[in-house]
């Protein structure tokens, strides 16, 4: 049975269906004030968790350890500088038939995948060259 939805997890929600871009916690907490629609930071942290194991919001980490939230809508994929901690997003995807072995061969229910590759952009390469 799946457990009913708290009030700040639908805020949260909300929040995020008005948002075209992944947010973090702190900045997802400041909207909500600037929103009237306060709530305490452990429980934006709390709800967050509870969502992304629903398969409602997916997380991604940055280099700095930043982690940035955003709604399941589709699967992302960035290229990431390991300097500058820029991220390019790819629209390629060459995991969605492994995606699907592995749904069937294990009965995983899959809600979304990242693919993440760690680098140097091409400005940090330039600045390296020019040091």
């Amino acid at each position: 049975m799946k457990a009913q939805r708290t009030r700040s997890q639908d805020r949260i929600l909300t929040v995020l269906k008005t948002l075209s871009k992944e947010i973090s916690a702190q900045d997802l907490y400041i909207e909500l004030r600037n929103r009237e629609q306060s709530m305490g930071l452990a429980t934006v942290y709390r709800s967050l968790e509870a969502l992304k194991l629903e398969g409602m919001v997916q997380v991604r980490t940055l280099s700095n350890g930043e982690a940035l939230y955003n709604l399941i809508q589709e699967d992302r994929h960035h290229l990431t500088c390991l300097r500058c901690g820029r991220s390019i997003p790819i629209d390629e995807c060459p995991v969605h038939d492994l995606e699907h072995q592995l749904h069937t061969l294990h009965q995983f229910k899959i809600y979304y995948h990242m693919l993440e590759f760690f680098g140097l952009c091409d400005r940090c390469q330039n600045e390296e060259l020019n040091t």
